[in-house]
Formats: structure tokens, C-alpha cells, sequence
């Protein structure tokens, strides 16, 4: 069985679909994707013309019966299982209104932002958890200002955000003060040991790493060191866009090793949308522009989000000074990563 195949023609049965609507709905890396619909298309199950993508008239045929069946998946909520109402709805004007005049995604930290919407079903999500309430929350890198949403609620003892870029460093702490919010950052470089007044000092952590396998290793790392102990939780986000499932492998070994066990998982829950301060002001230097030869016409970059909870004392897998390179930051699947 093709199951990549099976995707593409389950998708494209009702009629001419973006390639980026391809790339959003299916589950291979960019990588992967790429050398397989080339392949369906040198088959001639498929023609793309610019960014369109259709099934070849031979084969609109032989799948007519699938052109009735209705998409399963909730329309509520945006196929996330969280539906912003109520008291989230009012946060999430709230956030609008406070975070007016952010900072804009720069590509030097490889930056992109969720939309307001994604970042009030994280909270959402963390507060149905139970990991909200009471809780000290350590954040290594926020340009989602994920912070001020999770401040916002008054529910958390404390918010804590480490963060390279000083722009948002200022941003957050200027905000945490004119709302009167138990939130404070400040710069860190994840070159740098994370500082012993962080060590051991809080219940969750929230973070979107690198995908790289060092990157990956080495930004959980630095968020591992933050926690309690047993009981405590970690948040991410992480995609199958620039993560191959050989590469999820790896990634959920490491998980095993600081003792860590996955207790959620929920797919395509964060979208990263175009628009003019997010990370389709750089679009054009990534790979995968190259490889289509136009520019997105939908959001189309998207991460699961992933809960882990530690039932041993939580080891990070890297400590001390660790100097970045390149390798850090891209690999050979990195081919949303600007270059």
C-alpha cells in the first residue's frame, strides 16, 4: 500500500487543490514530499500547473466514488479539538489588544509566530491539562508571546521567558508591567548553561525547538533543567514538515532518556500564518519556494502539539556550554528554515 499515493488522490478526488494544501493535509517531511508527488507526477496519476495540483482524467475516473465522501474532521474548531468560547474568546481579545504592535519575525532567529487564535487554544489546552492553575511556568523562547496569554489568565503562580532576541525580551516585560502580570523575561542564549535561579525551579515548560536532531537535543535540554522533578510537565511544538518520522524516532528516544513519557499528542494544532510581520516576509529563502517556483497562497506550515510528562527525576541530555553551529539550525530536511 502507498499511502502517500492514497493521500493525494483521497485529496485531489474533489477537484484541483493547492500544492500547499497538499502539503498541509498530508504527514511526510518536506523532503519526502517533494521526491514523491514528482514521482506520482512522472506516473501520470497527477499534473501540477504552478501551484495547482489535479488527478489526470484516467484516474478522476476510477476514483468518482470518493468524491462524495464528506471530510470527517470537526469544523468547529478548526480540526484542533479546542473551541475558542466564553472566558478563551474574551482572552483572546484581550491578547489582541495588549500585544498590538509586537515586534515582527526576523529570519537571523529563524522566527514565525502562531496565529492569536493557536495561541489561546495552547492555553486552552493547558489549562484542560491541569497545568495551569498554580502553576510556575518556564518558557525558553516566546515570539508567539504565548507568555502574556498564559499571564493574562491569573491562573499560573509565575511566568518565566528566556529569549535570545532582546526586542521581545523588552516587549513582554513592558507589557507584564503596564498589565500589572506575574511575568518576567530576560536574554539567554541556549549556547549558555541554563543560570542555577532557573534550575529545578518550575512545574512546566513550554518551548518550539529547533527540528534539527542537535537543536532539538539541545533545546529540550536547556527546558528539561528547569523542572521540580517527577510529575512535572513539557509542552512543544514540532512538525512532520521538517521532521521525518525516522527523525520522530530519534526525537522520542530522547524523550525516554530525561525521563519523559508522551501523554498527548494533537496534529496540525498550531498554524503559522502568512502575513506581513510573520515568517512569510522571508518566504522566498526557503527551500521549498525553490523547489514549487510560487509563492504560498494558504497557511500551510503547521506543528502537532506535544505534551510530555516526567516519571523520573528529568535529565537533560545536554549541559554546560554547548557552542551552536550550522548543524544546530539546519539539516537536510530543513527546507522551511531560511537559508
Amino acid at each position: 500500500m502507498d499511502r502517500f499515493k492514497n493521500q493525494v488522490v483521497q485529496f485531489c478526488s474533489k477537484g484541483d487543490i493547492s500544492i500547499y494544501e497538499l502539503i498541509e493535509r498530508q504527514d511526510f517531511s518536506l523532503k519526502e514530499f517533494f521526491q514523491k508527488i514528482r514521482q506520482l507526477e512522472r506516473e501520470g496519476i497527477i499534473e501540477i500547473e504552478g501551484r495547482t495540483v489535479r488527478l489526470k482524467p484516467k484516474y478522476r475516473d476510477t476514483y468518482s466514488n470518493l468524491s462524495s465522501i464528506e471530510d470527517v474532521k470537526c469544523s468547529c474548531c478548526e480540526k484542533t479539538g479546542i473551541e475558542i468560547k466564553g472566558y478563551f474568546k474574551e482572552l483572546l481579545d484581550r491578547w489582541n489588544q495588549v500585544t498590538n504592535g509586537r515586534p515582527e519575525a526576523i529570519e537571523v532567529f529563524d522566527q514565525g509566530f502562531i496565529s492569536p487564535e493557536g495561541v489561546i487554544r495552547r492555553v486552552a489546552y493547558i489549562y484542560d491539562r491541569g497545568d495551569l492553575l498554580d502553576a510556575e511556568i518556564f518558557i525558553m523562547g516566546d515570539d508567539d508571546l504565548l507568555s502574556i496569554a498564559l499571564a493574562l489568565t491569573g491562573l499560573p503562580k509565575r511566568v518565566q521567558v528566556v529569549e535570545i532576541d532582546e526586542r521581545l525580551v523588552n516587549f513582554i516585560n513592558k507589557v507584564a508591567e503596564k498589565e500589572n502580570l506575574s511575568l518576567r523575561a530576560e536574554v539567554f542564549d541556549a549556547q549558555q548553561a541554563l543560570p542555577d535561579k532557573f534550575k529545578g525551579k518550575f512545574d512546566i515548560f513550554i518551548t518550539d525547538p529547533v527540528e534539527t536532531l542537535p537543536g532539538f537535543t539541545l533545546f529540550i535540554s536547556r527546558a528539561t533543567s528547569s523542572l521540580k522533578g517527577i510529575g512535572c510537565a513539557g509542552y512543544l511544538g514540532l512538525t512532520t514538515i521538517e521532521a521525518s518520522k525516522e527523525k520522530w524516532f530519534e526525537i522520542e528516544k530522547r524523550f525516554l532518556e530525561m525521563g519523559f513519557v508522551i501523554t498527548d499528542i494533537r496534529r496540525r494544532f498550531s498554524v503559522y500564518p502568512l502575513g506581513d510581520i510573520s515568517f512569510s516576509r522571508y518566504q522566498e529563502k526557503c527551500q521549498v519556494y525553490k523547489e514549487i517556483g510560487v509563492k504560498a497562497d494558504r497557511d500551510w506550515y503547521t506543528s502537532s502539539f506535544i505534551r510530555l510528562e516526567a516519571v523520573k527525576q528529568p535529565k537533560p541530555l545536554v549541559e554546560g556550554t554547548h557552542v551552536i553551529d550550522e548543524k544546530v539550525y539546519k539539516d537536510d530536511e530543513s527546507l522551511a528554515t531560511p537559508y
